[in-house]
């Protein structure tokens, strides 16, 4: 019995070693310093290092060969913490501005809001704008799901809704540069800080809808008023947080935490370990088996008729979106 212990301990020990080689070679081919040249030379022997390590303590299992091995991941931890997010730079101009916001009672006031001038060849008009809202008209709290590669990943919109008409949409993205190209795994890598738009839903999701043409799904949620204030609040929070100190953009981290856990206060009461809440497609599911979604209805119909591109094209882009997007949607 103990022979299988120290043997599983072994293996366990190989299995972390080789998963830390992985991400640590990832990490210097994406981000040491250098040419391609360098990069690819510190990634292959920081593989190679880590691998042949492995091999050592598989066939010795002695303490003392993996000092060379320990020394590098040490620095290569040091290195990695030490790396920090830009706060200027030639960024993309859809995510040139940080909003930030500050409420003086019922009054939300927001610098910074989106609200592009989309046309149908992806070129476009800047619209920064300065907006009010008054919270105690806050009415409605909807999730958008923009799916572009499949139904397991998509990218979440949460709306907010105003007795006076107006919608505010909160987009958690990618701060790139005006040259930068769209890499999942790059992103992982600490590539690009993060940035959370606040804007219109004819700018942010219109663009998904009618110039990206992307599969859109709107679901109506039907939190506590109470709830849903504390949430657009904390949506305030963390933008005003994001403008005094920028943070890295992680394509993983950022799906499974920064946005999901708000999208749990949302929905429900904490968020409990659910494979759905990481593959964030699958979300709807998640929220209509706790009863958060219209369930006279069944997922695949609140799916069908909270399809909304078809619509959105159809409309166009012009005064009136919101209210034409959400013709048929069932309510909470």
């Amino acid at each position: 019995m103990i022979r299988v212990l120290r043997f599983l301990v072994v293996m366990l020990i190989a299995m972390v070693a080789l998963g830390f080689t992985a991400w640590g070679a990832a990490a210097l081919w994406f981000r040491a310093p250098g040419s391609d040249m360098v990069q690819s030379a510190l990634s292959g022997s920081f593989a190679l290092l880590g691998s042949s390590s492995v091999v050592i303590w598989l066939w010795q299992r002695r303490i003392e060969t993996q000092i060379p091995f320990v020394i590098a991941s040490i620095a290569l931890i040091i290195w990695w913490s030490s790396l920090q997010p830009p706060s200027n730079g030639n960024w993309s101009p859809d995510v040139a501005r940080q909003v930030t916001g500050s409420i003086n009672g019922d009054i939300l006031t927001l610098d910074g809001v989106r609200n592009f001038d989309w046309r149908s060849d992806g070129s476009f008009d800047e619209n920064w704008e300065t907006r009010a809202y008054d919270l105690s008209k806050l009415e409605t709290t909807d999730l958008f799901l923009s799916y572009w590669a499949g139904p397991e990943m998509a990218h979440f919109i949460l709306s907010f809704g105003f007795s006076d008409g107006q919608y505010l949409a909160w987009s958690i993205e990618v701060r790139r540069q005006a040259d930068g190209a769209f890499s999942p795994v790059a992103d992982a890598f600490k590539e690009n800080p993060i940035v959370i738009v606040a804007a219109t839903e004819l700018d942010v999701v219109g663009l998904r809808t009618n110039i990206r043409k992307e599969d859109v799904q709107l679901f109506r949620l039907g939190p506590d008023p109470d709830v849903a204030r504390e949430l657009l609040e904390e949506y305030v929070r963390d933008a005003n947080i994001l403008a005094a100190e920028p943070h890295w953009y992680n394509s993983i981290a950022t799906n499974c935490t920064t946005v999901v856990v708000k999208m749990m206060h949302a929905i429900g009461n904490g968020p409990p370990l659910d494979w759905r809440i990481v593959v964030n497609g699958y979300l709807p599911e998640y929220g209509y088996d706790r009863g958060s979604l219209n369930t006279d209805y069944s997922i695949e119909e609140l799916r069908t008729l909270g399809s909304i591109s078809s619509k959105g094209q159809a409309f166009g882009l012009r005064a009136g979106y919101s209210n034409a997007i959400r013709q048929g949607v069932p309510a909470k």
